[in-house]
């Protein structure tokens, strides 16, 4: 089942996904009590989830695709967690910076950052250019949304926590315009690095929540990202050192993960740190992934004057 939200009729409505259209949930609740987003339901657990899926069998009223707008499908997570360095030849290709390593799991543990949930933006939308940095990349990622509260989950358990999957494009500044003329501290690269995740809409996602029933296997899920037409990232889910099970194992026990929260689990090789071929303006930027759909975003202009805190005249 694909669940959405979107903008419909001046209003934010969440709806199934169809080959005919969308069902929009709230009209077609038959109970008083109406089921308005995504993370509503998942906070009501399996009975209302199943009630949802049991619309597919008896609503025959769709909504053209035409007719409404996509919006992410949980517009302000709680909690939007992604991963540094989960992929091997992601790790290699940026040179082993900030101390990362390629060794498997036996030998390093999952490194988790969080960032604002401001970074969250939808498909077919632009992204501000931040004022802070003139070099910005791309990252096509396998996001997961959590489904019911998770707390020191062993990993053999933890997909029983998942609640579907869908696409995040971990967009990133990999140069900051105040570090001129900054005195050198240390750490102050981890920072400018942890700084460039999280400039306005860096991290759309979507189109859709696909849910984990549809996905027995996140493990197996070819990914390719496209810049204006051009295949620049082209890979598997397989290639990642930390499994779906492992992340969300390993994030529960530092922190309870809550219903509609999102871990974006890391990007592969490919990305322009590693080229120089970084984003421009009125770049388009298609990241597909195998069951899930494609998330499509377009670059807006630079800003006229960048961010420079420490200049001097």
């Amino acid at each position: 089942m694909k669940l959405a939200t979107y903008l419909y009729d001046n209003r934010i409505s969440c709806g199934i996904v169809t080959e005919n259209g969308i069902i929009d949930i709230p009209t077609h609740t038959s109970r008083k009590v109406k089921y308005h987003s995504i993370k509503e339901i998942l906070n009501r657990g399996d009975k209302c989830m199943a009630e949802v899926r049991a619309l597919t069998e008896s609503v025959q009223e769709f909504l053209s695709p035409a007719d409404i707008k996509l919006l992410p499908p949980i517009p302000k997570p709680g909690k939007l967690l992604a991963l540094a360095g989960n992929y091997a030849a992601h790790i290699k290709e940026g040179g082993l910076k900030l101390g990362l390593s390629d060794s498997p799991e036996t030998t390093t543990v999952p490194r988790p950052f969080i960032m604002p949930p401001t970074v969250v933006a939808g498909t077919d939308t632009k992204v501000p250019w931040p004022k802070y940095s003139d070099q910005v990349d791309y990252e096509i990622e396998l996001a997961v949304m959590i489904g019911k509260p998770a707390r020191c989950v062993p990993p053999e358990e933890a997909l029983d926590y998942a609640a579907g999957y869908c696409i995040a494009n971990d967009i990133s500044a990999r140069s900051v315009t105040f570090k001129e003329n900054r005195a050198q501290r240390p750490w102050d690269e981890f920072f400018d690095w942890l700084n460039g995740k999280w400039s306005d809409c860096f991290l759309p996602i979507g189109p859709w929540l696909v849910t984990a029933d549809e996905i027995p296997d996140p493990q197996n899920l070819n990914m390719t990202l496209k810049v204006n037409g051009e295949i620049r990232q082209n890979a598997n889910t397989a290639g990642m050192i930390f499994s779906v099970a492992q992340i969300i194992s390993f994030i529960s026990h530092i922190m309870t993960l809550e219903p509609g929260d999102i871990i974006a689990t890391g990007t592969p090789e490919g990305v322009a740190m590693a080229t120089g071929n970084f984003l421009k303006p009125g770049d388009n930027i298609e990241c597909t992934i195998e069951h899930l759909g494609t998330l499509s975003n377009t670059m807006d202009e630079k800003p006229a004057a960048f961010y420079t805190p420490l200049k001097q005249d």
